[in-house]
């Protein structure tokens, strides 16, 4: 029997609530005003923390009637006053509720309603505007739509302390582009903000703080005009300072350390200023200790990773402050079985976000060993600090993958790192996993760190090769991703270096000629340039570049004369001519140019060149083309034997010799002394 009760007694409870919901809305229709101004209070007091109420009110159509009574000029202001404050309660629930009042074009009512004189009024219309725009779920773009509301916005900020901290916490939730920036620094935001920061309301001061970070955050021009701003006859730099003092409560010390870090990156204030080094520095390192909150240290971590990022002497200043290394590794021991925690909302609220804490570790430790090799040796005598950079290479979060592999690349420009913890731990194969399915963002830093490993010197260069990692590599060169092609590219390059020649033709098989000359006419110089390096480093000892150019010859010729043909930088050409260079080195290869009379002009062109890097590589190829070989002054080519005497022979009838002569007088050392060296193997 009781199951069949079940299901009517739910129905008619739920039809209960419905019916009261109903009983809410229908007095909104009533034709007498003071009812419906009634039954709007009503409505106010029915749905304060009743998340269920809220929801049947929007289900049963509410929010049109609310926002019609709203925009009516014959209601009373009384009215359409409670009308923002039920709709600003109805936005305090669920997300669902917010993207309900957004579908019901809520913000251009609420907009509207700011033209209203009424002071009441409009702090209602702020309210609500405030709560929808603080949501995540609001787009943005709906503030700028309108290219007459940021100057509203801005003349009503001097109506109200509250009109003040409504309007800044709605700048700085809704400045999420430079575009955004813009706008707002055009429409005088920082003449208008800057006097909030002295304001007698901690509220209004804490907003107008956080509209400065938002707004100075990789933007020079806000930076650079915040830098002189005078707010009461000070610097604005020293209001800053002023609310970094450990009297202020933390969440303003934090974001004034923003702001400062913010203003530095922008290239506004120096590095080695006084206001970084001794006080924002010191702050940010102050707010990762275990005595603060988890969202605290997790800001206070990131924002100094960032302060530090391009500066050596930044991140050797904090690697010495309040032993902040070791500190880190507190962040991965958190919340511990012994924590201190006695509020369990806390503790629950810690757990779930407790991979924020690593992230933020593997950010910091990535940046304060960015370049110097001491502080990466003390990162990597952390305790355990190779396993959590390991098994932070597999955790669920991406970001906190992201961020290990991120640390993981910093430590591999580490020649000791790459000959001892990174051999030791094995490093390679949790990083070949990962390569193996991320989105792009994690390749770019996985395939970055990849490169650093596979250099000559690394141990686990041989390992990697063994893995079948070729296949991997040419599949990366051929992604829409620029970063991507040039970490592919890159580390085949730094594979092929000094590689057996098994390695070097497996490299040509699995990337395939065609796909090797589409790389060396890529858009990106990076990627072009890194091309030209692996074909430089597949081209070396003897052996090899015959070997190579038996096969590819005519299509690489092809490629190296489009190169010097087309409009391109000295870099590009410099080591286009080096593989040339490298060409004239091979005992069969070197013939390729010599029968090429086309290619034989462009050296002598280039020998001849204004660029002395030029001029030297030019003169390093001729210098090969002419080379006595010790073995019978001979090199065996198809169709007969070319001896090194023909070759100067014909190069001096085209003029090489004079210009040789003329190169040994050049007021570059090197370039004159190659040009000697070449002179000496006619006399020889």
């Amino acid at each position: 029997m009781a199951c069949l009760l079940e299901a009517p007694l739910r129905i008619s409870v739920l039809s209960e609530v419905t019916a009261t919901s109903r009983h809410y809305v229908d007095r909104l229709f009533d034709p007498d005003p003071q009812k419906v101004l009634q039954g709007v209070i009503d409505m106010k007091n029915a749905v304060i923390g009743n998340n269920k109420q809220k929801a049947n009110l929007i289900v049963l159509g509410a929010v049109p009637r609310l926002l019609y009574l709203l925009q009516q000029s014959l209601s009373s202001l009384e009215l359409r006053t409670e009308c923002a404050v039920v709709l600003g309660s109805l936005a305090m629930g669920t997300e669902n509720n917010i993207k309900s009042l957004v579908d019901c074009h809520i913000i251009p009512a609420l907009l509207q309603g700011l033209l209203c004189p009424d002071l009441i009024f409009i702090e209602a219309c702020l309210r609500c505007l405030r709560t929808v725009f603080i949501s995540p779920v609001t787009p943005v773009q709906l503030l700028y739509t309108d290219p007459t509301v940021i100057p509203h916005l801005m003349s009503l900020l001097s109506r109200s302390q509250r009109t003040q901290e409504y309007i800044t916490q709605i700048f700085s939730h809704c400045c999420k582009t430079p575009e955004h920036q813009t706008v707002l620094f055009n429409h005088g935001a920082i003449q208008n903000i800057a006097p909030l920061l002295i304001s007698p309301s901690y509220k209004v001061r804490m907003q107008a703080l956080k509209c400065f970070s938002v707004l100075a955050y990789e933007n020079t021009q806000v930076s650079m005009t915040l830098v002189n701003v005078l707010v009461d006859g000070e610097l604005l730099s020293q209001v800053f300072v002023r609310m970094m003092q450990r009297d202020q409560p933390i969440e303003m010390q934090l974001t004034a350390a923003k702001c400062l870090t913010y203003m530095c990156r922008a290239g506004a204030i120096r590095t080695d200023d006084s206001c970084i080094v001794l006080k924002t520095l010191p702050c940010l390192v102050r707010m990762c200790s275990k005595e603060h909150l988890l969202e605290e240290r997790v800001e206070g971590a990131e924002t100094l990773a960032y302060l530090m990022e391009p500066d050596v002497e930044l991140q050797r200043i904090a690697s010495t402050t309040d032993h902040l290394v070791a500190m880190l590794a507190d962040y991965f021991k958190y919340p511990s079985s012994v924590s201190a925690i006695t509020d369990i909302k806390r503790l629950d609220h810690d757990l779930k976000h407790a991979h924020e804490l690593r992230q933020a570790a593997f950010k910091l430790y990535a940046s304060l060993g960015s370049n110097d090799e001491d502080i990466r040796k003390k990162i990597t005598e952390t305790e355990n600090m190779m396993d959590r950079i390991v098994s932070g290479l597999s955790e669920s979060s991406i970001k906190v993958r992201l961020a290990a592999v991120r640390c993981l690349h910093s430590l591999s420009r580490s020649v000791q790192q790459l000959r001892t913890s990174f051999h030791d731990h094995a490093v390679w194969k949790p990083l070949m996993k990962l390569l193996q399915n991320a989105p792009d963002e994690v390749l770019v830093m996985a395939s970055s760190t990849l490169c650093n490993l596979l250099l000559e010197f690394s141990p686990s260069k041989e390992p990697i090769l063994e893995s079948g990692v070729i296949e991997l590599l040419c599949s990366l060169t051929q992604s829409d991703s620029p970063a991507l092609r040039v970490n592919g590219i890159w580390a085949l390059m730094n594979m092929a270096f000094q590689a057996d020649q098994k390695v070097k033709v497996e490299i040509v098989r699995c990337l395939g000629t065609e796909q090797l000359f589409r790389l060396l006419s890529d858009p990106d110089t990076n990627v072009l340039m890194k091309t030209l390096g692996l074909l430089r480093n597949l081209l070396s000892t003897r052996p090899h570049i015959d070997q190579i150019m038996s096969s590819h010859g005519k299509q690489i010729m092809q490629a190296v004369t489009l190169i010097l043909e087309a409009e391109h930088s000295i870099e590009v050409k410099e080591q286009t001519l080096c593989i040339l260079a490298n060409i004239a080195d091979g005992n069969t290869a070197k013939e390729l140019i010599m029968t090429n009379d086309d290619m034989l002009q462009k050296i002598k062109y280039y020998m001849g060149h204004s660029n002395v890097k030029l001029q030297l590589a030019a003169t390093f190829c001729i210098s090969n083309l002419i080379w006595n070989e010790e073995d019978g002054k001979t090199a065996q080519r198809e169709g007969g034997i070319k001896s090194s005497q023909e070759r100067q022979d014909k190069l001096r009838e085209m003029g090489f010799v004079d210009i040789l002569h003329k190169l040994t007088q050049a007021s570059d050392p090197n370039l004159c002394d190659r040009a000697k060296t070449a002179m000496q193997q006619y006399l020889a």
